[in-house]
């Protein structure tokens, strides 16, 4: 069995527990979520990244060097050009289930809990919306 599909088995002791804070630390920027979102299928370059999220490549490129540095996205060179993607699933995991919780404050069915018929799957049962 890997890893990483291991449950979390740390106690409250742990030394991992404040370098985990720097990361949330770290991911608490609206726009270094949005830099993860974007890297999570393929890797972009600092003006691919800026034209998706609607930033200049100098504000993109400050947030990349803060992810480069928390150890999340890494740079590989093609020309004159930087091209980043997400060092692995971790951080594209962690923003995910953060988006998820997000889902949950402003809806009773968040959309990750809909089937494609709009049904909802509550406490691993389904049930149709308005029933």
């Amino acid at each position: 069995m890997s890893e990483d599909t291991k449950a979390c088995a740390l106690g409250v002791d742990s030394q991992y527990a404040d370098l985990a804070a720097e990361v949330f630390t770290l991911l608490s920027d609206a726009t270094r979520v949005r830099i993860v979102l974007a890297l999570r299928d393929a890797e972009k370059s600092v003006s691919e990244l800026a034209e998706q999220i609607g930033k200049s490549p100098t504000v993109i490129s400050q947030h990349l060097a803060k992810l480069r540095w928390g150890r999340i996205v890494a740079p590989r060179r093609e020309g004159n050009r930087a091209i980043y993607s997400l060092i692995d699933e971790h951080a594209r995991e962690l923003v995910a289930h953060a988006v998820f919780q997000a889902q949950h404050v402003v809806s009773d069915a968040p959309e990750h809990h809909r089937a494609a018929d709009g049904s909802v799957a509550v406490g691993g049962r389904t049930a149709t919306p308005g029933t």
